[in-house]
């Protein structure tokens, strides 16, 4: 099946890459606004496909939506960074206007795909696809959920010293440092909970980690992570390409569910074929709850900028 990558970036190019050498896709399109760039990425990848023992065809393409057509999943990266000096409604406006170009001419091409959205902020670019395009809601699908978990189970496993591989957890919410919300009290480690092996400074400290997970990789990067996010990107597709019916944290359009509407935000949901084919409801403790509200009031109140900006 076929994956399009649009925005061949740091992590656009990552993604792509797991696509291909985790053999998840038969064939990936890099399509990106600048010349040459996902064509020389896509040539470096394909470079590797012997050494690594890949088949996957690799493309890259500069602003040509038709070689993009009849992918089953779109991942959608595009966007810029927050620049010194550039306000919250600025950065949104001019995300939103790129995000809306690009899906509008994906859909002219795929009208039947699903889309992955990480470009940012990712709760908000998520709810504008939906509502932009008018899509069947579990058609998009936002990926922050899956990385910050990933960052969750990263951190539990240091404070554990333990075997990544079997540690669990899971973080609902809004994709941003203050709106998270790693749900400690469900993490486990081979079944075991992790409350009974960490006292609660130790686990305290990691939800505060997970927390601004992003933002301690930018400190020492000098700019924003992209081995993690490119991963959760390709994982989430590969639920979908697959049917895997794989439980993910993502971030959905909930009507209800959660005690929330209209609204785009972390819960866990069945992932498969069809994009999301179920929200799982967690028996949420009254301080879980509290916390998700106050996370989705914060997440409503960014997505209200699309309506003072007219981008909806």
């Amino acid at each position: 099946m076929k994956v399009t990558v649009v925005g061949a970036g740091n992590v656009g190019a990552t993604c792509a890459n797991v696509l291909a050498f985790n053999k998840i896709a038969d064939e990936v399109v890099m399509l990106d606004v600048k010349e040459g760039v996902s064509e020389g990425k896509a040539i470096d990848m394909l470079q590797t496909a012997q050494t690594l023992g890949f088949e996957t065809k690799i493309t890259g393409v500069t602003n040509d939506y038709s070689r993009t057509a009849d992918s089953a999943v779109y991942i959608i990266t595009s966007g810029i960074p927050r620049k010194p000096g550039m306000t919250r409604e600025e950065l949104i406006g001019v995300n939103a206007g790129i995000v809306k170009g690009v899906v509008g001419n994906c859909l002219k091409y795929s009208p039947d795909a699903v889309f992955i959205i990480i470009a940012n902020p990712m709760d908000t670019m998520t709810y504008l696809t939906l509502k932009a395009t008018g899509l069947p809601k579990n058609r998009v699908i936002g990926m922050g959920g899956a990385l910050d978990s990933s960052r969750f189970k990263y951190y539990l496993s240091q404070a554990l010293k333990a075997n990544p591989a079997q540690v669990d957890g899971m973080v609902i919410g809004g994709h941003g440092d203050t709106t998270m919300i790693p749900l400690k009290r469900l993490a486990t480690y081979a079944g075991t909970p992790v409350s009974e092996l960490l006292d609660a400074t130790a686990l305290d400290k990691v939800v505060s980690d997970t927390m601004v997970g992003g933002a301690t990789l930018t400190g020492l990067l000098g700019t924003s992570a992209w081995y993690a996010p490119g991963a959760a990107g390709a994982y989430v597709a590969a639920a979908v390409l697959n049917d895997y019916k794989r439980l993910i944290p993502s971030c959905v359009y909930l009507d209800g569910e959660y005690g929330q509407k209209d609204i785009c935000i972390g819960v866990p949901a069945i992932i498969g074929r069809n994009g999301v084919e179920k929200i799982v409801e967690l028996n949420l403790t009254a301080d879980e709850k509290a916390l998700f509200a106050k996370s989705a009031d914060a997440v409503r109140a960014t997505n209200n900028v699309l309506k003072e900006i007219n981008a909806l």
